[in-house]
């Protein structure tokens, strides 16, 4: 089994019941088990100011599925939750991110992991830190030295 992290975010339609939700359809899946959630996370949006702030979550999966299957099944629940890309970092009903897929690089023209904003985004690295906080990056850095350099201050953590 492999294990994976998954970044969940939302800022439409009820972020928390977004989450949720894609949370559940994650879980239905028969070749997926969630092995944790961290809490959820507000924070403001990393885009346009002019939309609403973000509600963000780590989940850690493991399984057999490829990586490409298992973005393929990301999309799927983004499709049913509505989720509609209109302009880059815009506002959405769901975001579905594999950040990291086991100890693999990947670097495919739909795919890179670890996902390209982990090591900059505190709404990513703090809710994987509270999962994972022995985690050490497939370059061999760990978590908690990327942790230390940003600014946590933007996050509030939903009980």
């Amino acid at each position: 089994m492999i294990e994976v992290y998954l970044g969940l975010g939302s800022n439409l339609d009820n972020p928390f019941s977004q989450i949720q939700q894609a949370i559940q359809s994650i879980a239905l899946h028969p070749e997926i088990k969630i092995e944790s959630v961290s809490s959820f996370y507000t924070n403001p949006p990393m885009g346009p100011n002019d939309q609403p702030d973000y509600l963000n979550a780590v989940m850690k999966i493991v399984t057999e599925m490829p990586a490409l299957e298992l973005l393929d099944f990301l999309k799927i629940i983004e499709k049913k939750q509505n989720r509609k890309k209109k302009i880059k970092w815009g506002p959405r009903t769901i975001d579905l991110d594999i950040l990291l897929y086991g100890k693999l690089e990947i670097n495919l023209p739909n795919l890179i992991v670890p996902h390209e904003g982990l090591t900059q985004r505190a709404f990513v690295v703090w809710p994987l830190l509270e999962i994972a906080p022995n985690l050490r990056l497939p370059n061999k850095i760990w978590l908690k030295e990327i942790a230390q350099k940003l600014d946590c201050h933007v996050l509030t953590k939903i009980k």
